[in-house]
């Protein structure tokens, strides 16, 4: 796909509401350029610009230094087509709620069309009322009933994360999965080899019978065949097996050796 398909991310904007700590805006704009999005806007901040606030961002001064700040909500969502506010808690009356992953399919698909605008309310209290009645969508993030209170710029990180898994998703026509290898892995002939290398061993050590080796060899084919060996570790097992059985064949040669000098000498 081009560059044309999924820079939709850039009509995305992560509006902060009356941030409490000014970290939190350096942290949210961390968590955002982490993810690739750049437009921050701050509706009457409480403490901005700050010091914390440049040092959270870390390496992302350049989020914080295009913030746009405004006196009111309104402001800031004038001009978008979409809106998705946070929300921790339910609602005396029902409204539509997408959890973080929802909310980025959605966004995906009409933030071609218009800037779209997700909004994180105060680290205190959330959102008010009047300010959700603003928005199409109510985002819930599921976390710990036990514990739910989410830190705003670990919020901010997780609604980014989504946004930026349906962005790769979109573009390389699967979700991302990571699956390279130094290695191929080790066929099946090749795992059979080193089975019966493995039993050999096991014999020799006594520490299975030939005749009666119960589930032992079916288990470590369980514990191998589980662990997928890629080929290089597969000789490294092999080579651990010579290497015992050559120690066990020079042992019992040095034993016979100095039970044939004892024998002598008797």
């Amino acid at each position: 796909m081009t560059q044309q398909s999924h820079d939709w991310l850039a009509k995305v904007r992560i509006v902060l509401v009356n941030t409490k700590a000014s970290g939190n805006i350096g942290g949210a704009a961390r968590a955002m350029k982490n993810m690739g999005l750049a437009d921050l806007w701050l509706v009457e901040p409480r403490e901005y610009p700050a010091p914390e606030a440049s040092w959270r961002a870390g390496n992302a001064e350049d989020v914080l230094d295009g913030a746009t700040v405004v006196a009111t909500l309104e402001e800031a969502l004038a001009d978008c087509g979409l809106v998705i506010g946070t929300s921790a808690r339910g609602r005396s009356i029902p409204w539509p709620i997408q959890t973080p992953r929802e909310a980025a399919t959605q966004v995906a698909h009409e933030a071609r069309q218009h800037p779209v605008a997700i909004v994180f309310g105060r680290e205190d209290r959330g959102l008010t009322n009047e300010e959700l009645q603003m928005c199409n969508i109510h985002l819930h993030i599921p976390a710990n009933e036990a514990y739910s209170a989410l830190n705003l710029a670990t919020a901010v990180q997780v609604v980014c994360y989504e946004l930026r898994m349906a962005m790769l998703t979109e573009r390389d026509g699967v979700e991302p999965h990571f699956d390279d290898w130094d290695q191929p892995p080790a066929n099946n002939q090749e795992l059979e080899y080193y089975y019966k290398h493995l039993q050999e061993t096991l014999e020799k050590l006594d520490f299975i019978s030939h005749d009666n080796p119960r589930q032992t060899m079916t288990r470590l084919r369980r514990l191998y065949n589980r662990s997928r060996l890629d080929q290089m570790e597969l000789n490294i097992l092999r080579g651990i097996l010579t290497a015992t059985q050559n120690a066990m064949f020079h042992s019992q040669k040095r034993i016979e050796a100095l039970e044939a000098k004892l024998a002598d000498k008797s």
